[in-house]
């Protein structure tokens, strides 16, 4: 099993040489520094409050490479979550249960495409999840898949073996307009590519 490298950003020196200088021994991780060619497979972001400037980082580091990123707080809560996750975040650590095998365990599932909430947190955002869908998204007839009824259409012609110029024509979009619908499912999703996207998608029962 290959070492998972893994960034440790911090706004004060002190918070980011003690998570470097926890996580430099463990054998699952090696740490790799912001000046180096070495690109990480996960990012710690170390912050005392999920202000703007936090949101600001997470968003900066999702756009600026493929790694996940693991948000450590001293405060988290329910509103601090959501925002995060849509800043890009997939991994959520209080500093006060920030213990080293947390971390590396965090580290672990971030970097095999897993999100992890502390579990206070992961009960209320499943009660806002279920409220939403019965509030929302039922009385519309949408279901809460994370896809649109058109990237599903596409996924589903794309899972029937056909090109991007068949499914443009079949749907009456622009070969771009099917190659955007891809890239952002991809994306947003945080999926490999469009076979993928296909997996993922009959996996969760969509197609």
């Amino acid at each position: 099993m290959s070492r998972i490298a893994v960034r440790v950003y911090a706004r004060d020196p002190i918070s980011e040489a003690g998570v470097t200088s926890a996580l430099r021994p463990r054998p699952e991780v090696r740490i790799v520094s912001a000046a180096g060619d070495d690109p990480p497979d996960v990012v710690l972001v170390i912050v005392d409050a999920v202000d703007d400037e936090s949101l600001n980082t997470l968003r900066f580091v999702r756009r600026n490479g493929e790694a996940r990123v693991i948000l450590i707080a001293a405060q988290l809560d329910d509103q601090d979550l959501v925002r995060a996750v849509e800043s890009g975040a997939v991994g959520f650590v209080r500093r006060s249960d920030a213990t080293t095998d947390r971390l590396v365990s965090c580290i672990v599932s971030a970097a095999a495409g897993e999100g992890t909430v502390p579990p206070d947190l992961l009960g209320r955002l499943l009660d806002q999840v279920g409220r939403l869908q019965r509030t929302v998204l039922d009385p519309r007839g949408i279901a809460f898949t994370g896809l649109a009824s058109r990237e599903i259409e596409v996924l589903r012609l794309v899972a029937d073996g056909w090109d991007t110029a068949h499914i443009a024509a079949e749907l009456c979009y622009s070969e771009r307009t099917v190659k955007n619908v891809l890239h952002d499912v991809t994306t947003r999703l945080q999926l490999r590519n469009r076979s993928h996207a296909v997996a993922y998608a009959m996996r969760e029962g969509l197609i």
